[in-house]
């Protein structure tokens, strides 16, 4: 992999790098769903009266943590030590978590009205979630190498 810092010679088309950083977006993607469809998932069984957007904020929030402890275990599993592997989840990936949390719920309010999981929308959830920050995670591995796994 060649890496370029000058903008205009950037390139779009590595494939190994779209593969890594492919990779890399899905490993973000289930740490996101677990929080995120776990608490909407839990309100809609208890049939919780709660405002939808507090509902949907606190499932953005809860996607982050589960993302962020995932991500740190799987860092740890590659020999890192714990205070490298949390810096690591929280600093390169933060921007790809919080852009797929939001489009996530935003899909789910456009199309069921906030804070409901179906199994119909679901699908539509994780290929908004993983196709948002995609280019990002592809853009900042080429651009840095930086990559969370």
């Amino acid at each position: 992999m060649s890496f370029s810092s000058d903008k205009n010679n950037f390139d779009w088309y590595c494939k190994p790098t779209w593969k890594k950083s492919a990779k890399n977006t899905l490993w973000c993607l289930l740490g996101c769903s677990i929080g995120d469809f776990g608490t909407i998932l839990y309100f809609q069984l208890i049939q919780s009266q709660l405002p939808v957007l507090f509902i949907m904020i606190l499932a953005i929030i809860n996607g982050l943590i589960t993302s962020v402890i995932l991500e740190t275990l799987i860092l740890l599993k590659q020999k890192f030590k714990f205070k490298e592997a949390i810096q690591t989840a929280l600093g390169m990936s933060f921007i790809s978590m919080i852009s797929m949390e939001i489009v996530m719920n935003l899909t789910d309010y456009i199309l069921t009205g906030g804070a409901i999981i179906n199994l119909w929308v679901v699908p539509i959830m994780l290929i908004v979630g993983f196709l948002t920050p995609w280019p990002y995670n592809y853009w900042r591995l080429k651009k840095f190498n930086e990559a969370c796994h």
